[in-house]
């Protein structure tokens, strides 16, 4: 099979049999990523009773796999740019799966921590890869239908995640969840191998900021252990040191980016208001989203007394909403600008949150759970659309893919810090997840902390984005980003590594 180069597109048809496998082997690839987000949160509480964990370590569950993925999924493109997409793609693949059998038959909360953090590492290598690949490959004019059936397809798996995650965890157990990653490996390399044609960036130059990627990674990981370690140990000497040797090294990051010659993030793409503005906004509401579903499928099943199962498909018109409706909102934002949305649709997804105050013990899924879901995917389809558009259209088209990197990387802190930083403002002491009045109480705390998030949002973008409707560049094929988000996933976005 011949290298196909980013600058021509390839000249692979839709229709053909190449076509199809090379779609397949894209989703098989991403859906693994995507269906681990998408059924984490409502494995926690068996997870907690089967290894006999705290909060902390259900926490860490969830963000040693996030802290991973957002410090080195930067980096990840860059490597596939220059190396060949294929071949990351497929070490990717090869290297989630292994991290997932250890996850599998972890004998404890230690050990399936670092395997999480593994996984993460290998999902910075797979997911760059993915609609990279179906941009680098296809023929120009097949392109936007590729990308159509890889984020459809992609949609569907975000669907039957919380059906099968929840079965998973009530049927064979928790760590099927993980274990099914497996046969999805085992079909996605061979394929992969046979009938996905290498592709790199020849313009790809310059050195890797692996010093820039670490030092991001860490300064994550150092303000992530002091956030969820302080309700055990207090303002201890390890504590304080975390959380001051966080804040030293994010800010030597930013004085690195600003002297390297090929940075990771590099500073003039701030120099747009409306690109730093935006990314503001989607800190605030990945945070949100973070925090607010981390939450949610413990308070469904501790408190509400509802199984694994019922805990996943509750949340699942979310993802229904964005499948359904994401497309129109997507145009209607262009039509109007996207100052609108990306006001109307935080205040909305804030109600949402607001209206899950109602589920408390023997709550009622369509009176009390339902009208909380719908809002909440109702402002999530007003604004995801919108925002990922606005943040391709902040930038010159040649750094469209680098742009949608960053707000990928951004989206998956914001969720890491909110899932560290909520449990200890709400005052949710290590056991909380085991007693389900204290949960409650707590949840009860939280949920207006993510409605205030999201509020803070809505206001940036109503003060600081214009009002011009911005048309979507198209994304350079060279580089491309798969942006699933925690669960329910969001609607898949293109984003980029540095090159």
């Amino acid at each position: 099979m011949t290298d196909a180069d980013g600058a021509d597109g390839g000249g692979i048809r839709v229709a053909s049999p190449v076509g199809r496998w090379v779609v397949l082997t894209t989703v098989l690839g991403s859906s693994m990523a995507l269906l681990d987000s998408t059924v984490i949160n409502v494995a926690l509480p068996r997870i907690g009773q089967d290894l006999g964990t705290d909060l902390a370590a259900l926490q860490w569950t969830v963000n040693a796999y996030m802290l991973t993925l957002a410090g080195l999924i930067l980096l990840g493109g860059a490597l596939g740019d220059r190396f060949g997409r294929r071949r990351v793609f497929i070490v990717g693949v090869i290297w989630f799966a292994v991290a997932s059998l250890l996850c599998g038959i972890a004998p404890n909360a230690e050990v399936l921590v670092a395997a999480r953090a593994l996984q993460g590492v290998g999902g910075a290598l797979l997911t760059p890869g993915s609609l990279a690949i179906i941009q680098a490959s296809f023929h120009p004019d097949d392109r936007a239908r590729a990308v159509g059936l890889w984020s459809g397809l992609g949609g569907v798996g975000a669907a039957v995640g919380p059906f099968l995650g929840g079965w998973l965890v009530d049927g064979p157990g928790w760590r099927w969840v993980f274990l099914l990653n497996l046969p999805l490996a085992a079909v996605c390399v061979p394929v992969a191998l046979r009938h996905v044609p290498e592709s790199r960036d020849p313009d790809a130059h310059g050195r890797f900021d692996v010093l820039g990627a670490a030092l991001a990674a860490l300064a994550l990981a150092l303000v992530t252990y002091a956030l969820i370690e302080v309700p055990e140990q207090g303002a201890s000497a390890m504590v304080i040191g975390a959380a001051l040797g966080g804040v030293a090294l994010g800010a030597l990051f930013v004085r690195v980016e600003r002297h390297r010659a090929d940075p990771m993030v590099p500073p003039s793409i701030f120099a747009s208001r409306q690109f730093t503005a935006v990314n503001v906004v989607t800190f605030c509401v990945y945070a949100a989203l973070g925090g607010f579903f981390f939450l949610s499928a413990i308070q469904l099943q501790v408190v509400a007394g509802y199984s694994a199962l019922g805990a996943g498909t509750a949340l699942l018109p979310t993802t229904v909403l964005m499948l359904l409706f994401s497309a129109s909102a997507g145009d209607l934002g262009r039509r109007i600008g996207p100052r609108v949305p990306l006001t109307v649709g935080p205040l909305l997804a804030a109600a949402g949150m607001l209206l899950m105050l109602r589920v408390g013990p023997g709550a009622s899924y369509p009176l009390d759970v339902l009208p909380a879901v719908l809002v909440l995917g109702v402002g999530m389809v007003t604004l995801v659309a919108p925002l990922t558009a606005t943040v391709l259209a902040a930038v010159d088209t040649g750094r469209a893919g680098l742009a949608s990197g960053i707000n990928n990387a951004a989206a998956r802190a914001a969720g890491l810090l909110a899932v560290a930083a909520l449990p200890l403002l709400a005052g949710m002491g290590t056991e909380a997840y085991r007693d389900a009045g204290e949960f409650a109480s707590t949840f009860r705390r939280a949920m207006p902390m993510c409605a205030g998030l999201l509020v803070a949002g809505s206001v940036i973008a109503w003060w600081a984005v214009r009002t011009t409707p911005a048309a979507r560049p198209e994304p350079r094929p060279a580089c491309s980003v798969n942006c699933g988000v925690t669960a329910p996933p969001l609607e898949p976005e293109p984003g980029s590594g540095h090159t």
